[in-house]
């Protein structure tokens, strides 16, 4: 007997447990709505699909309102709303109580017959991996922007993530009900900032606080959503004062697909009647290419237009049987591309990916993208990485924070699983024979970091066991500890996102800790190239080391002024092939600290053209200490600079601040990019070093009556001022008691 026909007995053994009757109603309807999605579908019937876009844009209101007319949760929930419960996908209590989304969530839902897998992902660019991680697993993207704000910052950054991954997209323009609202604008910024071949797909019926409904533009009707939470749809005739306006859109909608599409400008030149269906058709081909945009319209917070969103990205956005993944299988003679089947069988092999770690209620929960074949509970895989063998205890599907027992996955399926020690980015198969490998995830390196202390030295267990698990769950959190200044230090991608961990280190594991000023990641490089001729040769008795190395050591172009590069120009036997990578070892050990500022060096090549060695006192370890010296000499004779940072900062302020604003920015070294002034506020875009950045945001609110905000993402890395030069240098010879080479020369 099944457990829903237990319950359906249970229920009517005794009228008087009315308690208990209704306790075993509520399991029945938890019990049939979970058989409802855990359903399989076939693969056209799939979407894998991410909500993303800049900070405070409505991503998570728009997901809540996704889940809700999609009759997955019950009930609404806001943001930062009065009842204190907070949105379904912002589950951390870190994210309700701050009202902004820290870790990416994932759920998955139903909506006509399709199977959507969402993951909601922050907006802050502190938490930019999150996203970077979504992106790479997922088929399609809604890229959410705000009628007010239109392209900002984080916007561009979402948008070159997407790129780098391929993944198509909608455009959703929320927020239509906020005051200054336009759409219009919008887009224009959507096609000129971005460069998306875009156009709408549906109109605004009025904005701010007139803002009724919406047109649509391929069937030509207006769509009004009623009931208390806009549940019910009601279609009706264009308003007559916006007819004349949606058909031209129409017909600019056409003509713009008809220059992407060959089918639809084929017909279009030929002058055939273009019907509803060769519109949706030609969509869904441009944009699953990534030629085309459709920009949609909405308001998710007053419940206006996510239900036609929820339409398009069934009807324009890819199934996984429509998008290529590959994964690489190394071989000799180099790398070869495996096209994957994503046929929903036992047929194929299971390949899939661990994008993501968290630390669950039971152990470490691996997030996975299955991206060929099947895999049932129970079964085994292997890591392609560690070729370690691990076997499936408990799969799972998620839902926020709650986690829904599955049985069997299949290709295209967003899942969990338990208890597997790996890392962000492991490629698992079936087959121990198969050493495929998926393309890995580009993590950014860290650009700021704070010295760390514990406020009790007792708590130092729990800060180890809390520091290990967020350094594995976030790749972004590097935890260093700097011999030299005998200090821990913590590096991240900016203020918010080392001070949401050092909350989360008291709130989870008890372990409060004190965070420093920060510590910007200053590089060393050369102005011109120096040659280098250096001799290591010690006898103490026995065989002894010997070892010459001669090169160049000169600085890259400032596009490459982050990297090292090591180049073997030696010819002959003088410097034998088996102890060339002492020498590269030696040169990028003593890389890790300069001997002028004590940073990281950067921007450098070293070229070894000649040397010589000994046939008995030589070996690796001679020639790893010859590259080590040979740095050492360069660092001694030749001329330095230190390179720092520079921060793309946009700045949105009202317009009667903006003075200010330009004055604050210039004095903090900053070249102003760009500018753009809407009604009665202005957007500021400016280059400006990191180290001038600290403290800014108390004056940017001191100077705008709070009004002002501002993000700011890396850009690259670049020579810093003579003053802030010659500061680090002193500081650290005085730290270091060094005596300066001019000091000596005069002695």
């Amino acid at each position: 007997m099944s457990m829903i026909t237990i319950l359906r007995y249970n229920i009517n053994l005794n009228p008087l447990l009315s308690h208990r009757s209704y306790t075993l109603k509520k399991n029945l309807l938890f019990f049939s709505s979970y058989a409802k999605y855990a359903e399989h579908k076939s693969l056209e019937k799939i979407r894998n699909i991410g909500i993303s876009a800049h900070i405070d844009s409505g991503k998570t209101t728009l997901t809540e309102r996704i889940l809700y007319y999609t009759g997955r949760i019950e009930k609404m929930h806001e943001v930062k709303g009065k009842d204190n419960v907070g949105a379904t996908m912002d589950s951390m209590e870190l994210e309700r109580q701050r009202g902004i989304t820290i870790q990416s969530a994932a759920t998955y839902t139903l909506w006509k017959d399709h199977n959507i897998n969402i993951i909601d992902t922050p907006g802050h660019v502190d938490f930019t991996v999150e996203v970077e991680r979504a992106l790479r697993v997922l088929d399609g993207a809604v890229l959410v922007l705000c009628a007010v704000g239109g392209v900002q910052s984080q916007t561009v950054t979402v948008h070159r993530q997407m790129k780098r991954y391929n993944v198509p997209c909608l455009a959703f323009i929320n927020k239509l009900d906020r005051l200054g609202a336009n759409h219009n604008r919008t887009l224009e910024q959507l096609k000129k900032k971005l460069r998306h071949n875009a156009a709408f797909l549906q109109l605004p019926i009025g904005l701010e606080g007139n803002n009724k409904g919406i047109v649509d533009l391929i069937h030509q009707k207006a769509l009004y959503f009623e009931g208390k939470y806009g549940e019910v749809v009601r279609e009706d005739e264009i308003p007559s004062d916006m007819r004349a306006e949606a058909q031209d859109k129409k017909q600019e909608l056409i003509e713009q697909l008809s220059n992407v599409d060959e089918k639809l400008g084929e017909m279009y030149l030929n002058e055939v009647q273009v019907v509803e269906a060769d519109i949706k058709d030609a969509v869904r081909r441009t944009c699953i290419k990534r030629t085309f945009t459709p920009v949609l319209v909405g308001t998710a917070l007053k419940n206006r237009g996510v239900q036609s969103l929820l339409d398009a990205v069934v009807d324009y956005l890819p199934n996984p049987g429509e998008v290529e993944n590959y994964a690489l299988l190394e071989k000799k003679e180099g790398v070869d591309k495996i096209l994957l089947n994503s046929e929903r069988s036992s047929t194929h092999p299971f390949i899939g990916l661990a994008f993501k770690l968290e630390a669950g209620r039971f152990g470490q929960l691996t997030y996975f993208r299955c991206y060929q074949g099947m895999i049932n509970k129970g079964d085994y895989l292997f890591n392609t990485r560690t070729h370690k063998k691990v076997r499936i205890q408990r799969l799972v599907r998620l839902h926020a924070n709650q986690l829904e027992d599955v049985n069997e996955i299949y290709a295209g399926d967003i899942f969990a699983l338990f208890g597997i020690d790996c890392a962000s980015g492991d490629t698992f198969v079936s087959d121990s024979k198969l050493s495929l490998s998926m393309e890995s995830i580009y993590v950014p390196e860290p650009v700021i970091s704070m010295s760390i202390q514990l406020k009790n030295n007792k708590d130092r267990d729990n800060f180890s066991k809390g520091i290990s698990r967020f350094t594995k769950e976030d790749p972004t959190l590097r935890h260093t500890y700097d011999v030299d200044n005998k200090e821990s230090l913590l590096s991240g991608m900016g203020e918010l996102h080392l001070e949401i961990y050092s909350q989360r280190l008291e709130r989870e594991f008890n372990c409060p800790i004190i965070l420093g000023k920060p510590k910007v990641s200053f590089r060393e490089t050369l102005r011109e190239p120096v040659e280098f001729n250096y001799l290591h040769k010690k006898q103490s008795g026995g065989a002894g080391q010997y070892a010459r190395v001669i090169g160049i050591v000169e600085p890259l172009p400032h596009e490459k002024n982050t990297e090292l590069i090591f180049c073997d120009e030696t010819i002959g036997t003088n410097v034998p092939k088996q102890f060339v990578p002492g020498v590269e070892r030696g040169f990028r050990t003593a890389a890790e600290k300069g001997y002028y500022s004590g940073h990281k060096l950067a921007g450098l090549r070293f070229r070894l053209i000649d040397g010589m060695h000994h046939c008995v006192d030589s070996s690796e370890l001679a020639f790893f200490l010859a590259g080590q010296g040979a740095m050492k000499e360069v660092s001694l004779t030749g001329s330095w600079q230190i390179l720092e940072p520079i921060m793309l900062v946009e700045v949105t302020v009202p317009t009667e601040h903006m003075g200010l604003v330009v004055a604050q920015l210039t004095k903090r070294h900053g070249v102003m990019v760009d500018t753009d002034n809407t009604e009665d506020w202005s957007t500021l875009k400016a280059e400006i070093p990191l180290n001038e950045m600290f403290g800014y945001i108390g004056e940017l609110r001191s100077t705008t009556q709070g009004k002002g905000e501002f993000t700011m993402e890396y850009v690259r890395y670049a020579p810093c001022l003579p003053s802030v030069e010659e500061s680090l240098v002193r500081e650290y010879q005085l730290a270091n008691n060094i005596v300066p080479v001019a000091q000596k020369k005069k002695n």
